[in-house]
Order: structure tokens, then sequence, then C-alpha cells
């Protein structure tokens, strides 16, 4: 049997990110990729220009479109800039009954502009977040979600996973390769349990998609079958690897991607 994974998230026309970088993720990892658009940017290596969002009922097309002929077996959720978008997504989940999500709470671009309208955080929060298996907020976007200062230690990490959870999804993955210092160091955080990855801190430019590689490369690996810890444990290993090779290549004038076809390249 194929395994299946779904991405639902913005459009990156410079390819390094959102839906582009998730379908790249997929197929890096032997899983085939479908895909809901949630949002079309005009965007590269440098930042942000423009945003189109989709419909919500064309959203709900595509959800449907894609349940009622394919046996997805893990979803990845990224951009969703509005709070339309948002509840369509969390009904089109409970209506084909998904239980394997991964929620990746984009909020800020890397290159600092906004994904998230403001008065749909709360809607996120209150509707989504529920839904998910795990969510992978980075250091901001876990200071976003709860209002609150950037952790600075991973024991502020912790905490603050521990706040994300009381949300209601299952289990918090806080990343912080925003953070400083020789390792790059995330917390998964589960109602019984703290998993701490650690991988050296590997110095380059070229972070762009990191947090949507990370999480569909979670996807990829729950659609497959293996448990939530191994699969963030396995998805770590890629994304490092996949920024340690990205000087090989040369994609932009600003903050180019990681290599997700290291492997193969």
């Amino acid at each position: 049997m194929t395994a299946i994974a779904l991405t639902i998230a913005g459009s990156d026309s410079g390819g390094g990110a959102g839906i582009q970088a998730d379908l790249k993720t997929f197929s890096a990892l032997g899983v085939y990729g479908a895909s809901v658009i949630t949002a079309l940017t005009a965007q590269n290596t440098k930042g942000v220009s423009a945003i189109h969002d989709v419909p919500a009922d064309f959203i709900a097309a595509q959800i449907d479109a894609v349940f009622s002929d394919l046996d997805v077996a893990a979803v990845k959720i990224g951009m969703v800039s509005q709070r339309a978008a948002i509840e369509t997504i969390a009904a089109g989940l409970e209506r084909w009954r998904q239980s394997k999500v991964v929620l990746d709470p984009v909020m800020i671009a890397a290159s600092g502009d906004r994904l998230l309208a403001p008065d749909a955080v709360d809607v996120l929060k209150r509707v989504l977040i529920p839904r998910a298996l795990v969510i992978t907020p980075n250091l901001p976007e876990a200071a976003a979600l709860l209002d609150a200062p950037i952790a600075e230690s991973e024991a502020e990490m912790r905490a603050q996973g521990e706040r994300l959870l009381a949300l209601g999804p299952r289990a918090v993955l806080v990343k912080g390769g925003h953070a400083e210092g020789a390792e790059s160091v995330d917390l998964l955080v589960e109602p019984n349990a703290v998993t701490r990855l650690a991988a050296d801190r590997i110095a380059t430019r070229n972070t762009h998609g990191t947090g949507c590689t990370l999480s569909s490369a979670i996807a990829a690996g729950l659609a497959k079958g293996v448990s939530l810890a191994e699969a963030v444990r396995a998805a770590k290993t890629y994304l490092t690897d996949a920024l340690a090779a990205a000087e090989r290549i040369k994609i932009g004038s600003g903050h180019g991607p990681v290599h997700h076809f290291q492997a193969w390249w």
C-alpha cells in the first residue's frame, strides 16, 4: 500500500516553503503527496510581496475531492491566514475523521512578513489546535500563541509547551531553531513525557522553509505508520541533513531553501 500524506497550506512561488516544500519533503521520504492550497503567495527568498487567499468554499471543495478518492494516512497543516479557512479546515478534518494531524502554526515568515491575520489567532487556538495530534511552533510562535515572552531556556520552552498542551493537542513540539548555542534543541512535550531532541546548530543563511519541511517530514513518518516520537526524531534528522547540505545549492539572493533532495543530488 502506498503511503499518502496531504498538505493543507499556502503556495510559495519561490518554491522553498509552503506547499512546494511539503511535496518535496513527502517525495524525498517516500510518501505520495496530495495538496489543498489555502493561499497563493507572491514571494521569493527575500520576502513576501502579496497574498491571495483561496475562498473557504473552494478549500472545502479541495478537501472533499482529495479525501473522497485518496486513502490519506496523515495530514500536515501549514499557512491558514483567515478565520473562515481555519473553520473550514477544522470541519473537513471532522467530516473525514482525520486524527493524524500535524499543525505548524505558521504566523510569521522567515522574512518577517505576517502570514496569519490577527483576528484568526483565537480561532486557530479554539477550533484547529485541539484537533491536532501534534503542533510544531517555533519559539516566536509559541510565545505569540500564549501572549508571553519568547522562551530563553529549555525550562521555559518546556513550560510553554505544557501550556500549549492545555489547548487540546495530544503533543507539542517546541522548536528551538531561533535560540542560540552550539546545539539546536527541540522539546517534544506530551502529557506524560518530555523528549529532548538535539542536533548541532548549522551555520547557514539558507533556512527558508525549515518549519514547513520539519512538519511535513513528521507527517510523512506518521503516514508510513511509525509512532509520533519516531516520526519526530526522523524528521529532525532529515531537516538537519537538509540544512547541512543547503550551501550546495544556490537559489536566490536572500534566505535560500534547505536541500530537500540532498541524498540524491
